[in-house]
């Protein structure tokens, strides 16, 4: 049985007979089922699955893609199929606070995020992050001022055509993308914030928290649309605080959580385990 796995995702309107359709193409192709999740969202009636699978045999993926085409073109589905070897190239984005940057470094360098890191970009200088190994990785150092916004933008959008980004990473970039961009990034851009919006807007929010008495705080990590921070979530976590934490200790704890939230989403993200439902996300974690 071959060592080689594949990943099926998809989603269309639910209609009975697609679980049959799906596992008898992948039988007849000489497939193996090794996972299976499925979801049926009855409020908008559409269908999601997530299929892992490997060759019974040596076999040929251009048969079992050709052949799903039928089935996806009959049941009007959106879907997606890859080898779960095939690594995604990934571009982080970042500013100033480079916690979620440094921590992504390194769980991609010890293999916990299996991605192909294609390029760093930030609107600070290079010697803002001396203290960071960035292995070799192109870093572009991409200033901006509120007059420069389109400018700097555009030579973005050329960096992230030029290093054929499968998806890229706001990792704490603290620039607002516009509404064009936004749009040419739908679904393979995932931006990391603290959880207290819409309150607490603007420079500080842990001090603003704090000075509120907030018993929680979280983050959230989620897909970039042209609705600022309100694009389709795919992870939040939160801790509980107590009135004796400092502003401080809010700041260190925010880092913490925003940290992991952004490295679930994106791994989940890489293995093919989000998809889009509209303004929600269907993420089968397991």
């Amino acid at each position: 049985m071959s060592s080689d796995h594949f990943v099926l995702t998809l989603s269309c309107p639910n209609r009975p007979g697609i679980v049959a359709a799906v596992s008898t193409h992948l039988f007849e192709s000489g497939c193996n089922i090794l996972g299976a999740n499925q979801f049926d969202d009855t409020e908008t009636g559409r269908f999601f699955m997530r299929v892992v699978f490997n060759f019974v045999e040596r076999g040929e993926m251009q048969a079992v893609r050709g052949g799903f085409e039928r089935i996806a073109a009959a049941y009007a589905m959106q879907w997606s199929l890859r080898s779960r070897t095939e690594r995604q190239r990934v571009l982080l984005l970042a500013s100033k606070f480079d916690h979620c940057l440094a921590d992504l470094l390194y769980r991609w360098r010890i293999g916990e995020l299996p991605m192909d890191l294609v390029g760093i970009v930030s609107n600070h200088a290079r010697d803002s992050y001396t203290h960071l190994d960035f292995d070799g990785v192109p870093f572009h150092h991409l200033p901006v001022t509120r007059e420069t916004k389109l400018e700097q933008e555009a030579a973005l959008w050329g960096v992230i055509q030029s290093a054929r980004a499968d998806l890229v990473v706001l990792a704490r970039y603290m620039q607002v993308l516009s509404d064009g961009l936004a749009a040419k990034l739908t679904g393979r851009c995932i931006n990391i914030h603290h959880s207290f919006l819409p309150g607490f807007k603007g420079a500080r929010p842990y001090h603003q928290a704090h000075q509120r008495g907030v018993k929680l705080i979280g983050a959230t990590a989620h897909y970039v649309t042209a609705d600022l921070d309100e694009g389709p979530i795919i992870e939040q976590d939160v801790e509980r605080i107590s009135h004796d934490d400092r502003p401080e200790d809010l700041v260190r704890k925010g880092r913490d959580i925003e940290r992991r939230v952004l490295a679930r989403a994106i791994a989940w993200h890489l293995d093919g385990r989000v998809l889009l439902n509209g303004s929600k996300t269907v993420v089968f974690r397991d």
